[in-house]
């Protein structure tokens, strides 16, 4: 069967560049030990966008943002890993003399290049890719980010659990920035600290992208499933801190509708009761069936 586990090393990797100079660097293909063949590969630069505030990649327009594909020259395009083993694959960036200053994207895409043959003997290639993203920063003349957090949001009530963290952040400038995430979790009820634990602080950066708006979404777990939690997101982004404290009532749908079975009940067996006092009180008798 075709290959379609392999693994590229590191998913991201960044550069900060003067016009004129040549940079270096790798990124590893790695065949797993449960492989069952060689895995034949080509590498390719394509350029790298986003679309929409839920960032939605576009490795197809090119843009003033994309000129960097052009500059990444890759050593060996080419290449073939056995089982349990990788490959480095090396590449430069050459930047031009005349290159503007601000941020340059573009992704080293692997591809894999295993021909099958099916059982009628009509060949088949199935294609699998993974790619590496190149976020470049070239030296020079830096647009000013007048962007900054446009929302911070926690819901007072979730139905479900994990509990999902809004934030939308603005950058109006010519190069990414880094926009950084702390998030703290209590249980009201019993005083545990749900976030941060040995495994997760907490925190974690997102990328926006240039002359960009995005929506970011966090899922909060290992909550529980009924109750209620204190949850704290505070943001840094662009010299600005946005703190948000909120507590929040974890109730699932089929809580809430036998929390209101169970009032229309209660309200119910109350009103039968008045009822029936009043009926009591003001000598009220059903009266007897006339005799034939």
């Amino acid at each position: 069967m075709e290959n379609n586990s392999f693994t590229v090393l590191p998913m991201s990797q960044r550069f900060t560049m003067n016009p004129g100079q040549t940079y270096t660097g790798s990124l590893t293909v790695v065949n797993p030990a449960d492989a069952t063949e060689s895995l034949k590969y080509h590498v390719s630069v394509t350029p790298y966008g986003v679309v929409g505030e839920d960032y939605t990649a576009d490795l197809s327009t090119t843009t003033g943002y994309s000129e960097i594909m052009n500059w990444i020259k890759i050593a060996e395009p080419k290449g073939e890993v056995a089982p349990n083993e990788s490959r480095e694959i090396e590449f430069t960036i050459t930047v031009p003399e005349d290159a503007k200053g601000g941020g340059q994207y573009a992704t080293i895409a692997v591809r894999t290049d295993n021909d099958k043959v099916g059982t009628d003997g009509v060949s088949v290639n199935s294609v699998f890719e993974l790619a590496s993203v190149v976020y470049g920063y070239v030296n020079g003349e830096i647009v000013r980010n007048e962007g900054g957090i446009i929302e911070n949001k926690i819901p007072g009530v979730s139905a479900i659990a994990p509990v999902r963290l809004d934030a939308t952040i603005s950058n109006t400038s010519n190069v990414h920035d880094d926009a950084t995430f702390v998030i703290t979790v209590t249980d009201m009820f019993s005083g545990r600290v749900i976030l941060p634990t040995e495994d997760d602080d907490g925190q974690y950066n997102e990328i926006i992208m240039p002359d960009s708006t995005r929506k970011i979404t966090r899922e909060v777990s290992n909550l529980p499933k009924v109750g209620m939690v204190k949850i704290s997101q505070t943001i840094h982004y662009n010299g600005e801190t946005s703190q948000l404290e909120q507590n929040v009532i974890i109730c699932p749908i089929w809580f809430m509708l036998l929390v209101l079975a169970t009032i229309i009940a209660i309200v119910w067996a109350v009103v039968s009761i008045v009822f029936r006092h009043k009926r009591k009180k003001s000598g009220y008798k059903k009266p007897k069936k006339l005799e034939e």
